[in-house]
């Protein structure tokens, strides 16, 4: 098969979501933002295709959508997120013999995200700089980065509208290997210390029980987040995936490598059904 017949164009949109300490519930429908991607996929085998998506989305994520004693913290959160990914995917069926398979995927990646929150005035404010729960200054809390690995896993159905031209739909989650997607990791920080390090606008959103209620400012070393689990992402998306013809000549020669030796997406109408 001609290398320019193994590749496949797949622009995609949906909507993605967010897990972690200020969501409920793992994976709802709920609180997520739209998404794009575009990418690329190549056919390996007639099973195995590699696949690479750059994508643009973003999350959010907001205590007054969850229990009682989350509604009590009132902390929220939203991000863009610039993700990359190179992987792999298997068709559990051959596209020579039918027009639909389902898959699976998996692979690496990088992601790049910057939490921010309003504040009680709508006030835009990113909240790395703050250093919320001490990063930066309080001893053995370190700075997080901006931008760090993945590991992107899921499946999905493809459908062949012909011999070039697929539509499907998949679902991805992405396991991540920080727990400050959200900013909110651990522990509350002492207020005069965050006070003298970051400011009153750092103070104000660590910690914005008051808002709601007359708590006061949680003791140092109350509990704020749930550092045991790593936060993460993922998307329900529309995929189309479109055969890339290179070489023009080749598509309507029928040399080798022409319409008449296409394989992988052109399911064989011969020996029956």
């Amino acid at each position: 098969m001609a290398a320019s017949q193994n590749f496949h164009f797949s622009p995609r949109i949906g909507m993605m979501g967010y897990n972690g300490d200020l969501k409920a519930k793992p994976v709802t429908l709920s609180q997520t933002k739209p998404m794009f991607s575009l990418g690329a996929r190549y056919d390996l085998t007639e099973h195995i295709m590699a696949r690479s998506y750059i994508t643009y989305g973003a999350v959010t994520g907001s205590d007054k959508k969850g229990t009682p004693s989350m509604q009590a913290r009132n902390l929220d959160f939203s991000s863009k997120i610039l993700d990359l990914e190179l992987g792999a995917q298997y068709n559990i069926l051959n596209l020579n013999n039918s027009w639909w398979t389902p898959y699976v995927f998996a692979g690496v990646g990088l992601n790049h995200f910057n939490p921010y929150t309003k504040d009680a005035g709508g006030a835009k404010n990113f909240l790395k700089p703050l250093s919320t729960e001490g990063q930066g200054f309080a001893p053995g809390v370190n700075n997080y980065s901006l931008t760090g690995l993945q590991i992107p896993l899921g499946f999905g159905v493809d459908y062949l509208l012909g011999e070039d031209h697929r539509i499907g739909l998949e679902f991805s989650y992405r396991y991540l290997f920080t727990d400050y997607l959200d900013d909110v990791s651990d522990r509350y920080v002492a207020e005069g210390d965050l006070q003298k390090a970051r400011g009153s606008t750092a103070v104000e959103l660590a910690f914005r029980g008051d808002e709601v209620s007359n708590r006061p400012y949680p003791v140092p070393g109350d509990i704020r987040g749930n550092p045991k689990g790593k936060d993460a992402y993922y998307y329900i998306g529309f995929t189309y995936t479109f055969r890339f013809w290179f070489d023009k000549y080749k598509q309507t020669s029928g040399i080798p490598g022409g319409k008449s030796d296409r394989k992988v997406g052109c399911p064989s109408t011969s020996g029956g059904f």
